[in-house]
């Protein structure tokens, strides 16, 4: 599967942005589709994730409240809608596909190819 995300782009403080991820391939409604972001010099961190086939969502606690995740399965397509945007949520961010529950990247299988978010003070 291949999974392409886009929606990236420079927003001031307390601005929003919206991700968006599509698989290519079949998603399985016990599939996982989540979202990591990563800064250079670190691991990827776990933001958000949804199950393709539910409404269950998982979120980290420095983004709960202010970042949503859902998904259309009409579309195939996985949202990140982000708010209240802080400089510390500048980063790249990843979509990515795993086959039950996790928050750790290596338990993702597979990854799209990033897309660049950076919030300005």
């Amino acid at each position: 599967v291949q999974l392409q995300a886009s929606g990236g782009g420079l927003v001031q403080a307390g601005g929003s942005l919206r991700l968006s991820c599509a698989p290519s391939g079949r998603t399985f409604s016990s599939h996982l589709m989540g979202w990591f972001r990563q800064v250079p010099g670190k691991e990827r961190d776990f933001v958000a994730a949804i199950r393709w086939g539910g409404a269950r969502t998982y979120y980290a606690d420095s983004v709960k409240g202010r970042f949503t995740i859902s998904r259309d399965s009409a579309e195939n397509t996985v949202y990140l809608q982000m708010n209240s945007l802080k400089p510390e949520d500048t980063a790249v961010y990843y979509c990515a596909r795993a086959n039950g529950y996790s928050t750790y990247w290596r338990d993702y299988n597979a990854w799209g190819q990033g897309t660049h978010v950076t919030v300005s003070s």
